[in-house]
C-alpha cells in the first residue's frame, strides 16, 4: 500500500499515513515522502515507535546530520550529545530542570519565531523532532510559511528585498529572550554569519523569505533601519493566515523545512509536567549566499 498524504491546507503542512518509519523504506515510499515535503514544507508522522537509531536512519535520507551542539557540553551537560538535540525539560540526570538552570534560560529563546541553525555558516535544510512524552496542556509548536508570506508581499517590497543579506547570530535571539551568558568557547564557535533575506527553494522553484529572531542587521543599511525591516517581515510572516499550530501527540515525528518556515514553541508548565522530545537537524548543501551566487560579505562591524 502506498503512503497516504493528508494535506492540512492546500500548500502547507500534511499528515503522512500508511508508513512505519522504524522499518527501511521502499524507494517509492521515500520518493513520495520527498515530493510531499517539497510541496508542504511540514510533515507530520503520527503513531511512530522510533528508537534513536531508527530516527537517525530516517533522518539520514535528507542529508548530513548536524553534530555540533550550540551550548558547550562541559558547561551545560544534557541527556544527548552529537546527533541529537534534547528538546525536553529534563537535565542530564533525567530530572525536571531547575527554574534558573542554564539550559532552561537558553531554551527560552525557542519561544521566539526562528529557523533552526540559520545562525550557522552552513544553515539547516530540515529538522526532525520526535515526541516520546507530551504535556497535557500547552507545549504546542507553531509553524509559519515563509513562501506564502513572500508571495503575498507587494511588488515594491519584493524588489526592495532583492539581493539583501542579513546577519544571523545566536546571541541576537538569546539577548532578546534574556540570555546573555555565552562562554568564550561558545562565542568563538558561533560568530555572526550572512544569510540571504530571500531564498529560492530549488526543489519547487518557489521564493521564500528567510527571516528569524536570529537575524539582527542587514548589510548596507543603518542598524535601526535594518532591524525595523526584519521586525516588519517577521510580523508579516507570522500573521494568522500563514501559521499552523501543531498540538503534539505521543510517539509522533514532525519534520519541517528550515529554509522556508519559521517556528516557535508555546508555553507549558515546564516545572511541573515532563516533556520528552529529541531532534535531529540536517545541514543544507551550502550557505544561502553561496547558493544564490552572492559573495558572502565580510562581517559587519560590532
Amino acid at each position: 500500500m502506498p503512503i497516504t498524504v493528508m494535506p492540512v491546507t492546500p500548500d502547507f503542512v500534511a499528515e503522512i499515513g500508511d508508513v512505519d518509519l522504524s522499518l527501511p523504506l521502499s524507494g517509492a515510499d521515500l520518493e513520495a515522502i520527498r515530493q510531499a515535503f517539497w510541496k508542504y514544507a511540514v510533515l507530520v508522522f503520527p503513531q511512530q515507535q522510533l528508537t534513536t537509531d531508527q530516527q537517525l536512519a530516517f533522518s539520514g535520507h535528507w542529508g548530513p546530520v548536524e553534530k555540533e551542539r550550540t551550548l558547550d557540553p562541559k558547561a551545560t551537560p544534557t541527556r544527548f550529545s552529537g546527533a541529537f538535540a534534547d528538546i525536553s525539560n529534563l537535565n542530564a540526570a533525567g530530572e525536571i530542570w531547575g527554574e534558573d538552570s542554564r539550559q532552561r534560560m537558553y531554551k527560552a529563546g525557542n519561544k521566539l519565531w526562528h529557523t533552526d541553525s540559520s545562525f550557522k555558516r552552513l544553515p539547516s535544510l530540515c529538522s526532525l523532532l520526535y515526541a516520546e512524552t507530551v504535556v497535557p496542556i500547552g507545549g504546542h509548536t507553531e509553524f509559519a510559511d515563509q513562501r506564502a508570506a513572500y508571495d503575498a508581499l507587494p511588488e515594491a517590497m519584493k524588489k526592495k528585498l532583492e539581493g539583501l543579506v542579513a546577519e544571523h547570530w545566536i546571541a541576537t535571539s538569546r539577548r532578546r529572550s534574556g540570555f546573555h551568558e555565552f562562554n568564550e568557547d561558545e562565542r568563538k564557535r558561533l560568530p555572526p554569519v550572512p544569510q540571504m533575506l530571500v531564498r529560492l527553494i530549488p526543489q519547487n522553484r518557489r521564493k521564500s523569505l528567510f527571516v528569524a529572531s536570529h537575524a539582527g542587521r542587514i548589510w548596507g543599511m543603518p542598524d535601526d533601519e535594518g532591524r525595523a525591516l526584519i521586525d516588519e517581515l517577521i510580523a508579516h510572516v507570522t500573521q494568522r493566515q500563514f501559521v499552523y499550530t501543531h498540538r503534539w501527540r505521543a510517539n509522533e515525528l514532525v519534520m519541517w523545512d528550515n529554509r522556508c518556515t519559521m517556528h516557535r514553541g508555546t508555553d507549558f508548565d515546564d516545572l511541573r509536567w515532563v516533556r520528552v522530545m529529541r531532534r535531529v537537524t540536517i545541514s543544507d548543501v551550502a550557505n544561502s549566499c553561496e547558493q544564490a551566487g552572492v559573495a558572502p560579505p565580510e562581517a559587519l562591524p560590532a
